[in-house]
This record gives C-alpha cells, structure tokens and sequence, in this order.
C-alpha cells in the first residue's frame, strides 16, 4: 500500500511539474515526496526542492543522485546541502545556470526572463553561452535575459521576495 502511495504521489508531481514518469523515477531515486505539499521533494542527503504549482522541470542525477534541476518554466525554491568535493548542485533554465555549494535559493523561469534569489549562502549565476559570472549574497538577486550585457546584481525589495516566496508557498 505504502508503495503504491507514493508512486500514485510521484504520479501527480510528474504531471503537475511537466516531468517525464519514466525519467523522474529514474532520477528521484533517493527523493521523496512530502505529505501535504505535492510540489516538495525531499532528497538523500537533506536536498529539498519545491516547485510553484504548474512548474515545468527535470531533475538531473549523476550516481542516482539528484545534482540539478533543467528548470523550463515557472519556480523552484532548492535547499542544498554543502556538497563533497568539487560537486555543485546547479539548476539550468534557458537564460542561466545557477550553481551552488550549499545555500538556499529560488530561481524563476519566466518567458525569455530568468530571475535568481538568494535566501542563505551564495550563489553563482552566469549565461549558459558563458561570460562573467556574478556571486549572489542573501538578500540579492539578479534578472538574466538573452543578449551579452554585463548581469547586475540588485538587493531585492521585500514586496519582490514576498510575492516569489508566496507563490512557492513559504
């Protein structure tokens, strides 16, 4: 019964967040999901990540652990924990990638925008086609576009980190 609980649980989160069933038990392995938030993934080694209801993403494993998430749409909120050696937690959206040691951050996926908040640690944020990279304090985020403009890193406005942590029910 506990079984098939959570694959009917795993069932939902796929279809709710866009993610293949086949890839996210694959990739889930050692993640599970969190009673009462259908969108809360909480992983082997104290990696948590939720998702905004409606958010489309994969989650990347390496080992059968979960290293990332490919990030298309809408938000997710990640724990992570610090990591061994050189291995950094990262999510990957189509306008950066933000990389981590051991920090808690949200990344938001919006059309050709993509924005990085930090809450705790610190973060780095660069384009996928490369360039500088900025670091991310708690408190500061930084808005990625397409192009080759420098990213500007910016102390975000409580209204602006109220009404991102809302819509990931924090």
């Amino acid at each position: 019964m506990r079984v098939l609980a959570w694959t009917i649980c795993m069932v939902v989160i796929c279809a709710t967040a866009g993610v293949d069933v086949a890839s996210a038990q694959q990739a889930t392995k050692g993640c599970s999901s969190e009673p009462g938030a259908a969108q809360t993934l909480r992983c082997r080694d104290g990696l948590i990540i939720v998702a905004e209801d409606g958010a489309k993403f994969t989650l990347q494993s390496k080992g059968g652990e979960v290293n990332g998430v490919d990030l298309q749409s809408k938000a997710v909120l990640v724990d992570a924990p610090k990591q061994k050696g050189k291995s950094r937690f990262q999510v990957v959206t189509p306008q950066a990638i933000a990389a981590v040691r051991g920090t808690k951050w949200a990344v938001d996926a919006q059309g050709s925008r993509t924005s990085v908040l930090v809450l705790d640690g610190q973060v780095a944020v660069r384009r996928p086609s490369g360039g500088a990279q900025v670091v991310l304090s708690p408190g500061e985020g930084v808005d990625v576009e397409p192009g080759t403009e420098p990213l500007v890193v910016k102390r975000w406005a409580q209204p602006r980190v109220d009404a991102l942590l809302a819509r990931l029910r924090q």
